[in-house]
Order: C-alpha cells, then sequence, then structure tokens
C-alpha cells in the first residue's frame, strides 16, 4: 500500500515539474522586417535569469515550413517537436517561414524570384537579430536538409557559435537530383532530366518541361534551381570556422550517411553523428518505403532519442571551447 501510494505520489510530482517546466517556455510569434517583405516565426524561450543559448532552426527545400511540413509531403512536425525538446532543456530558438511560404508568403509571392541568396541573407538578418536580444547568449543555426547549406553560407556573416548540419547533402544538388529520379524515372524521362539538369546547371532556363516532370522542373521555379545549382554544400561547410556538428540517420531515403562522411571529410574538426534507423524527418523508422513516406504525414512519432542527445551534449560543450 505504501509502495503504491509513493508511486502515486511520484506521478502527481512528476505531473506537476512536466507541467511547470512547460510554463516557465515563453512561445509568442516573431516576425523580421528585412527590408524586403515581412518574415513570420515562433520562439521559444526559457525562463532564465541568465542569456541562454539560441538556435535559429531553418527549414529544408520547397514550401516547408517553420515546423518542419509540407503541403506536398504532410504534416510531421519535426522542427516544431525538436524546438520544444531545446526549450525543455534550457536552450531558446527560433523558427521561421522562409520568404515566400505559409506566414511570409507575401514576402516573395512569386517563386520566380527567390534564391538561395536571399534565403542566406534572411537567415543573417534573423542572426542579427537574435544577436542584439541580451535574453540569448550563443547563436547556433541548425539547418534540417537543404537548410543545412543556407546554415553553412550564412553562419560566418551571422557571427554564428556553430552550426549543426541535420540530413544535409555534401554534394552540390543537381547531383542528388539525378541519383534520386534515375531510380524512378523511365530511361526517355531519365534523359530530358538529365538534359534540364545539365541546362539549369549551366544557368540556362529550359521551357520545354514535359508534364511528368513539372513538379520538379516547372518553368517558375528554376531561377531558384540556377541558383541552388551553383552551390557546394561541402565547399560551404569547409569554410567554417567555428564548430560544427553533423547528423545523419541510416534509414534517410533522401540524405545518404556518404553524404554524411563526405561533410565530415571537408571539415575534419566537426563532429559527426549517426543515428541508426533514423530517416529524413528526424523518426526510427524501418527501411520500407511504405512506412517511411507514411512517417512524413505523422506528427505524433516520437523524434529519434539520440538526436536530441547528441544536440544537447553539443551545444552544452560550447562553452568549454
Amino acid at each position: 500500500m505504501m509502495l503504491r501510494a509513493f508511486a502515486l505520489s511520484l506521478t502527481l510530482l512528476t505531473g506537476l515539474l512536466s507541467g511547470f517546466a512547460q510554463a516557465t517556455v515563453l512561445q509568442r510569434p516573431i516576425s523580421l522586417d528585412t527590408g524586403n517583405g515581412e518574415l513570420f516565426g515562433s520562439l521559444l524561450l526559457p525562463k532564465s535569469d541568465t542569456p541562454v543559448p539560441v538556435v535559429l532552426i531553418i527549414s529544408g527545400s520547397g514550401p516547408t515550413d517553420r515546423d518542419g511540413n509540407n503541403p506536398e509531403g504532410g504534416r510531421n512536425d519535426s522542427l516544431k517537436r525538436l524546438a520544444w525538446v531545446l526549450a525543455k532543456h534550457n536552450i531558446a530558438s527560433v523558427r521561421y517561414d522562409k520568404r515566400g511560404v505559409a506566414a511570409s508568403l507575401a514576402a516573395t509571392p512569386d517563386e520566380r524570384n527567390l534564391s538561395v541568396e536571399a534565403y542566406v541573407a534572411d537567415a543573417v538578418a534573423w542572426s542579427h537579430k537574435l544577436s542584439a536580444d541580451p535574453r540569448l547568449g550563443p547563436l547556433i543555426l541548425l539547418g534540417h536538409s537543404e537548410g543545412a547549406l543556407i546554415a553553412s553560407l550564412a553562419a560566418p556573416q551571422a557571427n554564428a557559435a556553430a552550426v549543426i548540419s541535420v540530413a544535409g547533402s555534401a554534394r552540390p544538388i543537381d547531383q542528388v537530383l539525378r541519383q534520386q529520379l534515375s531510380a524512378r524515372l523511365p530511361p526517355p524521362l531519365m534523359l530530358r532530366s538529365n538534359e534540364l539538369l545539365d541546362s539549369l546547371k549551366a544557368g540556362r532556363p529550359d521551357a520545354n518541361v514535359p508534364a511528368q516532370l513539372q513538379v520538379i522542373f516547372r518553368p517558375s521555379v528554376q531561377p531558384y534551381l540556377i541558383s541552388l545549382f551553383r552551390q557546394d554544400p561541402a565547399q560551404a561547410f569547409a569554410a567554417l570556422k567555428m564548430p560544427a556538428l553533423i547528423i545523419q540517420g541510416s534509414h534517410d531515403i533522401q540524405v545518404s550517411v556518404d553524404d554524411a562522411r563526405q561533410l565530415k571529410a571537408a571539415k575534419p574538426d566537426a563532429e559527426l553523428a549517426l543515428i541508426e534507423g533514423m530517416n529524413h524527418v528526424m523518426r526510427i523508422v524501418p527501411n520500407d518505403v511504405k512506412r517511411q513516406l507514411a512517417s512524413y504525414k505523422d506528427p505524433n512519432l516520437p523524434l529519434a532519442a539520440e538526436l536530441s542527445g547528441h544536440i544537447l551534449t553539443f551545444i552544452g560543450t560550447l562553452a568549454a571551447r
């Protein structure tokens, strides 16, 4: 009976502490006037008497929003869940909708005007805003997927204390697309796809896009792809002078473990964390296509436990470097 009462008391105490932890995190909207449109995001700020580290979370490719959700791929809340993990461990974060996406759509409503350079400038501007906030301490840029490239390019101008690459490619993205499409397209379409990739890599738009390839190569997105294909992620990562962490899952069907190893080779002093079973949306999922795709639409799946462990340890050691 006493054991049962103790267990009940412990359960109630745990619930109270959990509620208290959540109550001590300030959650509010935050915006940034870039001078070229307003961007909107979410701030999570733990209550603290001293400045806390802050992570600027940069989402992946296409219309992926601040929470890691994509209207084409589904809702998984990967970045939102990550932000709350950080907050519960006394680390602030800002995640934001990129220009042209979700609440920031009005900043660049026509995707013809999007570019990697604009995304980098926005990340730098967010960084400067956060660095000027006395409640915030060291700034860490965390980029997921294509966001890892943006983080690498922005970090030197942002005076970031560190960079975290989660599922970031080491290869130029045209090479990644060639590999992905070669496994999915019949030979005639693959031939045309390669021609389009060659043209865009050379900086030349090509309006002759078959209907089956419009979702990837539609003329309105080609200016962005041209700016993206100019970038070399491994080269950008190698140029970083601050500490860096590379996180990659073994069951990621979009970015390979080899990419993570190439990033490590480009910057040998970076930390490399390979997480067995983790996929692109940071969940532990069997290497089965049907279950992989289902995880992109399941916000209730927990994040891989090792993911937060590696990030928290890395940020915790920054002060000692």
